[in-house]
């Protein structure tokens, strides 16, 4: 039963890894992946380079996962202890429901919500400032704002569906420890930080780990449902892997497989570091 998928994960997986070695040459159609000019490591130091955009999009790929990390965290646990707190059933599920709906939602669609949001026009943000007597923002003209109307969405988004794992895990757990902590004097407040929290925590470490791995990817769909094309945001939103879409058709597939190398190269290397650190922080549990 194994072999279709091992069979997959051959054909997909490993035979590609061949073409790892187009990152270290100026590939053309003609010659081919392995009779293309050898240029060592001349395409990853382009893309450190000052004509370069390598350390500004490496930045704000990291700044933008690093918060949303933090904030997929805290975000997911609180709503799933929020939520495993209340007792009436109905309630709880509706509740569940509306948390988990934005999962659901398309980037494209978030994109069409914050734009009725931000438009400089029509939109809420500034109905709301003109309401109190501040002047109107021109949201899509300022890039000073949109690192953090991204993280915040992308938050919005996925932390329905990230809390669902935390409730099961909180399934899981001994309700004679609660009423035990409860017949000790602990009122909620203490059984939820003394109890629900370092319980979660092997929960929240391997879910940590499995987010390290990806922070030096960008969500390309995110940013192109959110900003699009906008030459003014560019520079502030644009991630590795949006900067590879816009530069493939000028700089071609061998800068572009050296980019992606260089992204798997640091995932391994931070998600093995955290690891190592998960298993000192959790009595030596982590993700592998």
């Amino acid at each position: 039963m194994c072999v279709p998928a091992l069979i997959v994960l051959i054909m997909f997986s490993y035979i590609p890894f061949a073409g790892i070695w187009m990152a270290f040459t100026d590939f053309n159609v003609v010659d081919g992946i392995f009779g293309s000019e050898f240029v060592g490591l001349d395409n990853f130091k382009y893309f450190f380079s000052e004509n370069s955009m390598g350390w500004k999009v490496t930045y704000n790929t990291l700044y933008i996962n690093f918060f949303g990390l933090i904030l997929g965290i805290i975000i997911p646990v609180s709503i799933a202890i929020l939520i495993n707190e209340i007792r009436h059933k109905t309630y709880k599920k509706v509740a569940q429901s509306m948390m988990f709906f934005p999962y659901f939602i398309s980037w494209v669609v978030v994109g069409a919500i914050l734009y009725g949001i931000f438009s400089t026009d029509v939109g809420v943000a500034n109905n709301i400032l003109e309401f109190f007597g501040a002047e109107p923002i021109r949201w899509y003209s300022e890039p000073k704002y949109w690192k953090w109307i991204i993280i915040l969405s992308s938050v919005w988004k996925w932390s329905g569906y990230s809390s669902i794992v935390y409730m099961a895990a909180m399934s899981n757990f001994d309700g004679s420890l609660y009423e035990a902590a409860k017949v000790d004097g602990a009122n909620k407040l203490q059984r939820i930080f003394y109890l629900t929290v370092p319980m979660l925590k092997p929960t929240i470490i391997v879910l940590s780990l499995l987010s390290v791995g990806r922070i030096f990817y960008g969500d390309f769909g995110m940013i192109y449902g959110i900003v699009g094309n906008n030459p003014v945001l560019a520079e502030e939103v644009t991630v590795i892997d949006t900067y590879v879409y816009q530069s493939m058709r000028t700089l071609g597939f061998s800068y572009s497989t050296a980019i992606g190398l260089f992204q798997s190269l640091m995932g391994l290397i931070l998600i093995t570091a955290a690891n190592q650190s998960a298993k000192k922080i959790n009595d030596g549990e982590g993700l592998f």
